[in-house]
């Protein structure tokens, strides 16, 4: 979901009049209002001076535990693809119980790790980053 102390007629507009012109069909997830900032307070992302929530990303798994967060300035994008590959890869791990990890840049079907003390000093051996 994304969030923002936009209003709903604010994330209506936005949705109807840009989304869906970037994305077919507009984004696939809820666009909630946090009027006041409280959800962004409780995140640490929401700029009291401003009134608005600075751009944050979480990915939070099914127990509720944040797994990886991400805050970026206004003027810098956030990159779809990797947010979408974190997710990915966050679910393979989840989906393993925590024996393979992936590591960075890993995209379904390439080699996991198999954490361990065997792994220490091999790592080269599996992973090619680019």
């Amino acid at each position: 979901m994304a969030i923002s102390c936009d209003t709903v007629f604010t994330h209506k507009v936005w949705q109807e009049e840009e989304l869906s012109k970037m994305v077919p069909g507009g984004v696939p997830f809820p666009m909630l209002s946090d009027p006041g900032g409280k959800i962004g307070q409780a995140y640490g992302v929401y700029d009291e001076r401003l009134g608005l929530n600075i751009r944050g990303r979480f990915i939070i798994d099914p127990d509720g535990v944040i797994q990886a967060m991400e805050i970026l300035a206004p003027p810098v994008g956030r990159n779809v693809e990797e947010l979408i590959r974190q997710v990915k890869a966050f679910k393979y791990v989840r989906e393993s119980k925590g024996t393979e990890a992936c590591p960075a840049g890993w995209e379904p079907g390439k080699a996991t790790l198999k954490p361990g003390p065997h792994l220490v000093g091999k790592v080269w051996e599996i992973w090619k980053p680019k």
